[in-house]
């Protein structure tokens, strides 16, 4: 293995521990009070920059989010 590959997969695991601990922290932070809705993505975004899994992942949270907040705005308007 060159020195240059092992970089790599050095960083590749680092970035995941990393990722995986930050949404972990956010997976508590929904049970007790904290930003998991914004913790959670944090720790995607990291992760989506080396695994393709983890972008997708997060690609649907936001279209989930976008679309939960834009029915909160339609109710909104419709009662105020």
């Amino acid at each position: 293995m060159t020195p240059e590959n092992l970089y790599k997969q050095i960083r590749r695991l680092a970035i995941f521990l990393i990722g995986i601990s930050i949404v972990l922290i956010g997976c508590i932070l929904f049970f007790t009070p904290g930003p998991a809705i914004i913790v959670i993505p944090a720790g995607l975004a990291l992760l989506a920059t080396e695994f393709i899994w983890a972008k997708k992942l997060l690609k649907k949270f936001k279209e989930t989010t976008y679309s939960i907040s834009k029915s909160a705005k339609e109710v909104i308007k419709k009662n105020f």
